[in-house]
């Protein structure tokens, strides 16, 4: 395995709740990642994040390890989640809030 995708691991296995996303959540660079981090601020729960755009490296090979094309990426406990539309889906039909929850609390 590469070095990036070893460092895409950790970053996934170390962190409970993760959001690879263009930007911050103080300065979101994507209308799709303002909107994702807008739902993890809404549970109040804190939550990592890796900036893509701060880092081609991951850019390019986070689609690899994730088989998944587009930003942004939501991994809880190890496990992909999706993008913007299936963390609002998610968000709507309750169920992501619980699994915020249980990952931020460890």
């Amino acid at each position: 395995m590469s070095d990036v995708l070893e460092r895409i691991k950790s970053q996934v296995e170390s962190n409970p709740v993760l959001l690879y996303m263009k930007g911050t959540p103080q300065m979101p660079m994507c209308g799709f990642s303002a909107r994702t981090v807008e739902v993890l601020k809404g549970y109040g729960k804190e939550f990592a994040f890796v900036n893509v755009l701060a880092d081609p490296e991951i850019r390019a090979n986070l689609p690899q390890f994730s088989e998944w094309p587009t930003f942004p990426q939501l991994f809880i406990n190890g496990e992909l989640v999706g993008g913007c539309d299936i963390v609002m889906e998610m968000n709507e039909s309750g169920e992501l809030q619980p699994m915020v929850e249980a990952a931020a609390a460890g």
